[in-house]
């Protein structure tokens, strides 16, 4: 009897082993057929990349169309170059992304600026649409932000060669530049040398562009910024003209699709670009909406005779309404402000200019001194100019290089920051507008740079340009000295007819005080009687010169 039920225990042992040497299998089976099926990203998770490819659709295309699309397209890889400054952006301003859309939208009004430019000599140019605007439009549903305008647009050449390479010299430069700055020296740099499309990758993963030029077809170009592709677009031509710019964004770049962000950003940076900047928007309406009226019973119950039923009819003629709320969308004009200039300067506030500087010049700092004028006489135009608070770091590596700080408008449509010598070389640190109605339109930049009011324009600027600098603070001007003095010296060298102005804005060390710089007319003032000579020694460091002259 015990040899049985000794027997009968270890059978029952045995069989729950197995048992659950069964579960193991199956479980560890189950685990490893989930893996792929992860919804959580990871480098190995094959089909967790291709959900993520097929969230990024166009409009008009399904998924499976978008995939097509993508085998189909011209792969490329970025120029090493390009690489590498993207790597710098992308790590340097990490806290300081709020910047991409300033570039783009920036990119987006010049292409609207050459459109225009070149409608005035052929108005044909115009033909898809005349409308020249900027749209911005959040769907935060597919986490995009689509930036569009209807500027010039790209050739499938230009989308290759402006978006795949840098062919602007200086890059070395720049990226020496951007190693050694800090943040807002580096967000600076990415405006002051065009490439400031690149700021999109702070926020986007993948950047999808869509493109039509007037001299090719519609092209998509796209790029998770390790390389790009370019291809015909299937759709045809859904622009008109212009470029689409889709980001596709990241999880921690997600508040820039909220509405108030966007406006905040746009009346931080770009409420002066010439173009309308339209946001899509929504708001909430009370509107009146009809009642659905319940099903009427039969009109011939017992008791009722036709005319009742008639009169009843006829109260039951008027609607029955009621308020409720309703989502309305529609474009909001983000910039309606008219262009700062024509304003009078009793009207426009200090912040305002310090803005207007700050979204056309690229420059973090605000501006040590301005002057807003309107010019009478031969020629009418008006201008504002602006003096930087510091100097650029090559202001003299490239001195007598062109620069373009001018710009130059007529009859509010910008024509070009390309003229030569619209300052003389030494004032080429003064940044500014010149808008006038006297100059013609519907000419080339190199006619209307032989006009003759254009020299006009130029000398009225530089003599309002160096009564702005004798006109500043005690304070500002030495602000002003230490970086820019070189260039009063070199203008009295270079400018005869304003010597006698420039010479009153030079600045001296003296024996009377260690730190602070002496005009010429001040150290007349503190000569003493029957003092006939100026004593003046040539050399540096200055301390050590002060010391050779207190020994002797």
């Amino acid at each position: 009897m015990k040899i049985y039920v000794l027997g009968v225990l270890c059978l029952a042992l045995l069989s729950v082993a197995v048992r659950a040497e069964d579960e193991a299998v199956d479980i560890e089976g189950k685990v490893e057929e989930d893996l792929g099926k992860s919804t959580i990203p990871s480098k190995t998770d094959d089909e967790t990349v291709e959900r993520e490819e097929e969230s990024i659709k166009l409009d008009g295309l399904s998924v499976s169309e978008m995939k097509q699309l993508r085998e189909s397209s011209e792969k490329h890889t970025y120029q090493a170059e390009v690489n590498r400054m993207m790597k710098l952006i992308i790590n340097s301003l990490y806290r300081n992304k709020e910047i991409f859309l300033r570039e783009l939208i920036s990119n987006a009004s010049d292409a609207l600026d050459k459109i225009r430019f070149m409608s005035l000599t052929d108005p044909n140019v115009l033909s898809a649409t005349s409308d020249l605007k900027v749209l911005i439009k959040p769907d935060e549903e597919n986490k995009a932000l689509h930036i569009i305008d209807t500027g010039i647009g790209m050739t499938r050449e230009d989308l290759v060669k402006n978006l795949g390479t840098i062919a602007k010299s200086g890059t070395s430069e720049f990226l020496a530049k951007m190693e050694e700055g800090d943040d807002t020296t580096q967000s600076d740099l990415i405006g002051q040398f065009g490439v400031g499309f690149y700021s999109a990758f702070l926020v986007a993963d993948t950047v999808v562009v869509t493109s039509k030029n007037n001299d090719d077809e519609q092209y998509v170009w796209e790029s998770d910024a390790s390389s790009f592709s370019v291809v015909k677009d299937p759709r045809g031509n859904t622009l008109g003209r212009g470029t689409q710019i889709s980001l596709f964004m990241k999880d921690e770049a997600l508040d820039f699709l909220k509405e108030h962000t966007i406006k905040d950003l746009v009346k931080k940076y770009s409420q002066f670009i010439n173009f309308p900047i339209h946001l899509w928007t929504s708001k909430t309406e009370k509107v009146e909406e009809a009642v659905e009226e319940e099903k009427k019973e039969d009109a011939a119950k017992e008791g009722e005779t036709d005319d009742d039923v008639k009169v009843e009819d006829e109260d039951d003629e008027k609607p029955k309404t009621k308020m409720v709320d309703k989502t309305v969308w529609d474009w909001e004009v983000m910039n309606d402000n008219k262009p700062i200039w024509l304003r009078s300067p009793k009207e426009v506030e200090d912040a305002d200019y310090n803005q207007f500087y700050k979204s056309f010049s690229k420059d973090s700092d605000e501006p040590l001194a301005h002057v807003h004028f309107t010019a009478e006489g031969e020629v009418t135009f008006r201008s504002i100019l602006f003096v930087p608070k510091s100097a650029p770091y090559d202001l003299y590596q490239d001195y007598g290089k062109k620069v373009d700080n001018i710009k130059m408008y007529v009859k509010r449509v910008f024509i070009t920051d390309d003229f030569e010598e619209m300052m003389p070389k030494y004032l080429n640190f003064i940044k500014g507008v010149v808008d006038s109605d006297d100059l013609p339109l519907n000419v080339s930049r190199e006619t209307l740079q032989q006009n003759k009011l254009l020299r006009v324009i130029k000398k009225k600027l530089v003599r309002k340009a160096l009564d702005m600098l004798k006109k500043m603070s005690e304070e500002d001007y030495d602000k002003f000295y230490k970086e820019f003095g070189t260039n009063i010296k070199l203008g009295v060298m270079e400018d005869h007819s304003n010597r006698n102005r420039l010479a009153k804005l030079l600045r001296w060390q003296s024996s009377n005080s260690d730190e602070q710089l002496t005009s010429l007319q001040a150290y007349l003032e503190r000569m003493k009687d029957k003092q006939d000579h100026i004593y003046f020694m040539t050399g540096r460091p200055y301390y050590i010169m002060f010391l050779v002259f207190m020994t002797h």
